[in-house]
């Protein structure tokens, strides 16, 4: 596991990952501009006080609303945009670390934008219901534990359809849950680091990249 974290973190600093996070990095920021500027105009376009400080008022509480919206939920949203691209990822890992073993099998499109958003949605509905969890004395560790269940069952698999078909590498996963689940506690902790936690999905892809090699060699 910490040899495929150090390699995870030495692919974190290569071109291609840059580009992948700057791609997802731009995508995100698009997409709440344009939620914003269209929740102005809404407001500006349907809602009219007889006072003018009431109309600035509630579009100025919108826009804090959305800002405050867009700090909690740009890690959700990020991973789900770099979700189109971690194909990719995975494979310069395997061309980088791996030249003399099989390629792996890119998923198709419109799967892979399925996994994207099944897995956002997934992502952004267990960690609201776990959030209250964190005035309590255990809800950190919560967090942690939901979120380490996730990513590793999610990024494992996605690694490992790559070169199997889907039963095979939900079986895989299920066969090795304690190893997988162990791993994904570093990724877990990750996400809940701001700024940091935009870099967990390319690094778990890396990570679990490298982890899946490393099952498939001490697998009968």
């Amino acid at each position: 596991m910490l040899k495929s974290a150090f390699r995870a973190i030495g692919d974190l600093f290569s071109p291609e990952f840059r580009s992948v996070l700057l791609k997802a990095l731009g995508l995100t920021i698009a997409l709440f501009i344009a939620v914003l500027v269209i929740a102005e105009m809404l407001i500006a376009s349907f809602t009219h006080f007889s006072w003018p400080w009431a109309d600035r008022l509630l579009e100025l509480g919108t826009g804090l609303a959305l800002l405050v919206a867009f700090f909690f939920l740009m890690s959700p949203v990020t991973a789900a945009f770099a979700g189109l691209f971690l194909d990719q990822i995975a494979e310069k890992v395997e061309e980088r670390h791996y030249p003399w073993d099989p390629r792996g099998t890119p998923l198709p499109v419109g799967r892979a934008l399925l996994l994207a958003v099944q897995f956002f949605i997934v992502v952004l509905v267990v960690n609201l219901a776990v959030l209250p969890m964190v005035f309590f004395g255990v809800g950190a560790f919560v967090l942690v534990a939901v979120n380490a269940y996730l990513i590793g069952r999610e990024y494992f698999e996605m690694v490992a359809m790559r070169h199997m078909p889907v039963e095979e590498a939900k079986l895989l996963r299920r066969e090795n849950s304690p190893t997988v689940f162990i791993a994904a506690i570093l990724p877990a902790v990750m996400s809940l680091v701001p700024v940091v936690n935009l870099a967990v999905p390319l690094f778990s892809t890396a990570y679990f990249t490298h982890l899946f090699k490393s099952v498939q060699a001490s697998s009968p």
